[in-house]
């Protein structure tokens, strides 16, 4: 999955919609399968996922929380790439804890996933939300702290047979 760079694109973050599932499932798979850390190995990455989930299996998941999606926007030829997403629970046990926020690997350190979060936060904000949190991977964990995060407790996550560490980590809103 290649995402073309170019200086004249559009950002956009919306309400995650069901035409977009595809997308999200195939950016997951991307991103977890680009991971390049000393900290997950190669059954790590294939257990977190081994290839793309159907459609419906993220659709579900997505409307089930309240979910955004990155699009980049080509100002030539006004096609719509989704290079990221953002969402968080809204069920009574897991109420604000952000399920997943990914970014293609090309999109990186450009302040996507910031800006995808801005927008949950305020979201929550909105609905009285008292506070966030999330599992962080050793990729996320920065920016969690940046945005204002407080690391509670190592966690780990247990996908077919292998453990995958984190960071569970809250934020008082």
């Amino acid at each position: 999955m290649s995402v073309p760079l170019q200086a004249k694109k559009q950002i956009e973050v919306i309400p995650y919609q069901r035409s977009y599932a595809r997308a999200v499932s195939e950016l997951f798979h991307y991103c977890v399968r680009q991971i390049q850390h000393e900290r997950y190995n190669a059954a790590q990455l294939n257990a977190w996922s081994q290839a793309p989930r159907s459609s419906q299996h993220w659709h579900l998941r997505l409307s089930r929380s309240q979910a955004w999606i990155i699009l980049v926007t080509d100002a030539a030829s006004l096609s719509k790439i989704c290079v990221g997403f953002i969402n968080v629970e809204t069920d009574f046990h897991h109420k604000g804890y952000i399920d997943s926020l990914y970014i293609h690997p090309d999109w990186q350190r450009q302040g996507l996933g910031e800006r995808a979060y801005r927008q949950l936060e305020l979201w929550a904000r909105e609905l009285g939300y008292s506070q966030l949190s999330a599992d962080a991977s050793y990729l996320s964990r920065g920016l969690f702290i940046k945005l204002g995060f407080v690391q509670q407790q190592r966690s780990y996550q247990q996908k077919l047979g292998q453990v995958l560490p984190s960071f569970y980590m809250t934020k008082k809103l």
